[in-house]
């Protein structure tokens, strides 16, 4: 007498099953996995953050050992290469100031005075857009910024602040 031999293998009910549930997977799963460009731009605008309140505690550091906590003046940087303008102690809002202490691109960061922003005057750095231009204006609106807000005195520190929730 012959042994029936059982089916080795998968019913096509359970493939389907299994199919199903690894697309239902996919698709949550799929969407956290994807952009990662948002993250990589929220992350670059935090390690600005980080540069700006380096450069601002060195230069604060720096006035305070020449004696220069009041009125506006420059201290000279980079081994006499540079100067930054400082209010108070503490670095200003001029572009210049801050070209000179992060050496950014141009075309990595934009940076604007915009009164648009606030009546604070500002300094704003965002992400150059893909495509198009874009003003401190709208990136403050897009929320994928920094921002450096002046020292009121010489016993404040700037309000340094950075914004990633639309990045």
């Amino acid at each position: 007498m012959k042994k029936l031999s059982t089916a080795k293998g998968f019913t096509l009910i359970e493939l389907v099953v299994v199919i199903v549930i690894l697309g239902i997977l996919a698709a949550t799963a799929a969407p956290k996995f994807i952009d990662l460009t948002g993250d990589a731009k929220g992350a670059t605008i935090e390690g600005l953050e980080a540069a700006v309140e380096t450069a601002t505690s060195l230069v604060h550091s720096k006035a305070l050992i020449a004696n220069e906590t009041s009125g506006t003046s420059t201290l000279s940087i980079n081994g006499g290469t540079d100067n930054v303008g400082i209010v108070d102690g503490w670095p200003n809002n001029a572009e210049t100031t801050w070209g000179a202490l992060l050496d950014i691109e141009a075309a990595d960061f934009l940076s604007a005075t915009d009164g648009t922003t606030g009546t604070d005057g500002r300094v704003v750095w965002y992400p150059t857009p893909n495509s198009g231009t874009l003003t401190a204006a709208e990136a403050v609106t897009a929320e994928c910024y920094v921002s450096f807000i002046e020292s009121t005195d010489s016993n404040t520190k700037p309000a340094i602040v950075s914004v990633t929730s639309g990045c």
